[in-house]
């Protein structure tokens, strides 16, 4: 099973904020398409529409049980919740057509005031589906046994740092990928990396 990210841009999402009033007060909410079913996206995978909505049903059914299922913002590494990076949950997510929609509501988190702020000053957020699945190798990037773990909030359709989603993501499912994505971010080690290719060059040139 590969760790999967489907990201939409608040225009692509066609994402809708809303606020309602509830006992403790005013509530935010976002909502809009999270995953599309059926045609071949940015990643060059296709998600059969009948795979969306198993998915949808499975996530429903945690939600109505009385499981919450929390999102992240931005690209959370892994398929794991980080408690302390936690904007909100996922209260309901639904079909329209080939899409899986759902409806988040913003947390008073750290990050979910974070993201009411940006939200209330007109800032556009997207969404990215987080899930697991596999997909075939025979070039046409159908997508089977997938599993919605979550939905995160991000700021734009790109992957952590520079890398590029399909690199991000093999890297993440590689092993020790996540060991060797955390080294090549730390400070100390880019500086150690750097001095050491500075004498491989400076040797090489000597000779």
């Amino acid at each position: 099973m590969l760790s999967l990210r489907e990201t939409l841009t608040f225009d692509q999402a066609g994402i809708v904020v809303e606020t309602k009033d509830e006992h403790n007060g005013k509530s935010l909410y976002m909502k809009g398409i999270c995953i599309q079913g059926g045609v071949k996206n940015a990643n060059q995978r296709v998600y059969p529409v009948n795979e969306i909505q198993r998915a949808v049903s499975t996530l429903n059914d945690q939600v109505t049980g009385g499981y919450s299922v929390l999102g992240e913002v931005d690209h959370p590494e892994g398929l794991n919740i980080n408690l302390d990076r936690v904007s909100h949950m996922v209260n309901e997510m639904w079909m329209d057509g080939p899409n899986g929609y759902g409806k988040l509501k913003i947390l008073p988190t750290p990050m979910g005031q974070l993201v009411k702020t940006m939200l209330e000053s007109g800032v556009k957020l997207g969404v990215s589906s987080r899930g697991s699945g596999n997909v075939k190798e025979d070039g046409s990037g159908e997508v089977s046994d997938f599993e919605i773990i979550t939905v995160d909030i991000v700021a734009q359709p790109s992957a952590p740092g520079a890398y590029p989603e399909p690199i991000y993501e093999h890297l993440m499912n590689a092993k020790g990928g996540l060991k060797a994505f955390n080294t090549a971010r730390d400070t100390k080690a880019q500086k150690y990396l750097k001095e050491q290719l500075i004498n491989i060059i400076g040797k090489l040139q000597s000779k």
